[in-house]
């Protein structure tokens, strides 16, 4: 969210010669304006921090969770923190106490260029803007000074930029902006941001993790980025084999065949239906639901014509297991009273698409009708089911170690189905 976020301007920090800025000759001055800071920001701000923080905590709920360990200490700090993805912003805002009401530098030159992208960036990142080229340390002094003394955690990116997959150099403007003025230097590591939003890649359901460390007690720009780097090395959360192994085939071109090919025989003859296949690859690739609950839809309507094609007019009995007499005779009743519309009754019946199909083609339901009402029902059971195994695909992803469990869960969940729907046919 916060493109080059603004530490990019701290590069000017190396040669600022400003005299009295320097922080070594304002460390004194640093603990006389530490006295006089306020132990919390004014009240509308803490308000615009606490909507901020349940506006993005919401919005990574829903693409994967958010897991916060650790917490900034009391009153102002200045918080460094690795640099990955425009989403880091976010994250950050949804993860830091609303009591600091955080405070981003952002780059001017970028941010605040036109008017549209300043207002987003001030209300929804609660960014100010920093100059990248010449005069950015200025910036950090005149504007986030008053910040620290008022109580707010001012987050700065010191690698200047978003990583290509390591932590890069940190410069030294944000600690020296904290020594300045007396506050900690609070290290803080991003895990799973650029998984989530990748370097010129696009919004993608994973899960994000931030660890906030201890303020340090020497700080430098070496010591920081040690600090972040072994924040980052901690434990993540252990993944499943079979996960992993199965996610990979969900993301393939293998996956989306395999789903379609199982929908589309599944309205010809195979017993299992679609919902299984998705509810272990979606569950697995969340990524990926999309697109694989499409291609099941469309190859089941695909599949349904063509066994109205196969049972229209010729003595064809293809293999239909699990299913009964009972559900043919009412699927042949429905079809003579609505005709194609008949099979609205398919989602909630628990009779198999396939008979629906075979009976069709046996009354001789027109095609185009065929296609049409039947698009409408597989469409409403497919696709709803797909999103939902999607979302719980995307909520779940802090727990994946128990997707072995997970999978046996499913298995017997749709035996115990399918015997109760037969059981009530016979």
């Amino acid at each position: 969210m916060t493109k080059n976020a603004a530490t990019g301007s701290l590069s000017a920090v190396r040669s600022h010669t400003e005299g009295d800025t320097r922080p070594e000759r304002r460390v004194a001055g640093g603990a006389e304006e530490a006295a006089g800071r306020r132990d919390r920001p004014a009240f509308r701000l803490l308000v615009a921090a606490w909507l901020r923080r349940r506006f993005w905590r919401t919005v990574l709920f829903l693409t994967g969770g958010l897991t916060v360990k650790g917490k900034l200490p009391k009153g102002g700090c200045v918080v460094v923190a690795n640099h990955s993805s425009h989403a880091d912003t976010a994250v950050l805002l949804a993860a830091l106490s609303v009591a600091r009401a955080p405070r981003v530098a952002a780059a001017a030159d970028y941010w605040f260029l036109k008017r549209a992208r300043r207002l987003v960036c001030s209300v929804l990142a609660a960014a100010f803007p920093v100059r990248r080229h010449g005069g950015g340390y200025s910036d950090l002094q005149d504007i986030a000074g008053p910040m620290l003394r008022a109580g707010h955690a001012v987050v700065v990116f010191p690698e200047g930029t978003r990583g290509e997959g390591r932590v890069g150099p940190f410069r030294r403007g944000a600690v020296d902006l904290a020594v300045s003025h007396g506050v900690p230097v609070v290290p803080v590591a991003l895990s799973g941001t650029a998984e989530l939003l990748p370097k010129r890649g696009r919004l993608r359901p994973h899960a994000v993790r931030v660890r906030i460390g201890q303020p340090l007690t020497d700080p430098d720009a070496d010591t920081a980025r040690t600090a972040v780097l072994e924040l980052l090395a901690e434990r993540r959360p252990r993944d499943s084999r079979v996960r992993h192994r199965i996610a990979r085939l969900a993301v393939s071109w293998k996956g989306l065949g395999l789903v379609a090919a199982w929908s589309f025989t599944e309205a010809l003859s195979w017993p299992l239906l679609p919902e299984l296949a998705l509810a272990v690859l979606c569950v697995a690739a969340p990524r990926a639901g999309l697109r694989l609950t499409l291609s099941a839809a469309v190859a089941s309507v695909a599949g349904g014509l063509v066994a109205l094609g196969l049972y229209s007019g010729a003595s064809v009995d293809l293999p239909q297991p699990l299913t009964t007499t009972r559900m043919h005779t009412t699927a042949q009743k429905e079809i003579r009273l609505e005709g194609a519309r008949a099979v609205r009754h398919q989602p909630a019946s628990g009779i198999p698409y396939k008979v629906y199909a075979a009976e069709a083609g046996r009354a001789g339901v027109p095609a185009g009708e065929w296609v049409l009402r039947s698009t409408a029902a597989r469409g409403q059971r497919i696709v709803g089911g797909g999103l939902v195994l999607t979302l719980i695909g995307v909520l779940t992803q802090r727990w994946r170690r128990f997707f072995p469990q997970y999978l046996v869960l499913v298995g017997v969940a749709f035996i115990a189905l399918f015997a109760l729907v037969i059981s009530s046919w016979r």
